[in-house]
């Protein structure tokens, strides 16, 4: 099974829609067997789905997300775990142990204040 985790500088990136490379998680018997860094290449948003099915990706887990986003996974046949935070490598151990709570609903509403500086997109919703 692989678990894709949204992520920058071994932490799991806050926004779904703008990571710029996800850690892909090869999980076998329970277990983390390899894994890998894979580049966006600027893929945002809608597209990451399709870029996500197309490498093998069953569950993935990330900060922030939409609602688009979420049904695009939906339709993919992905698992969405929001709301995550902190270390990468961490996250997938606590879903590996059956502790990460799935959140298959839009964490993060900020579309309709982009462009507006920087924010955090986590549990409950969108910080400026």
């Amino acid at each position: 099974m692989k678990v894709a985790v949204t992520y920058e500088n071994g932490e799991v990136f806050q926004h779904f829609g703008r990571t710029p490379a996800f850690k892909v998680y090869e999980i076998s018997d329970e277990k983390v067997i390899s894994s890998e860094v894979i580049d966006t290449n600027g893929t945002g948003h809608g597209a990451l789905a399709g870029f996500l099915e197309d490498i093998g990706a069953e569950v993935m887990i990330c900060g922030g997300i939409g609602g688009g986003a979420i049904a695009a996974m939906s339709e993919a046949g992905i698992k969405v775990y929001a709301g995550a935070s902190g270390s990468a490598d961490e996250a997938v151990n606590a879903y590996v142990a059956g502790s990460l709570p799935e959140i298959g609903e839009a964490t993060c509403d900020h579309h309709g204040h982009e462009g507006h500086g920087e924010h955090d997109c986590g549990h409950g919703g969108c910080h400026n």
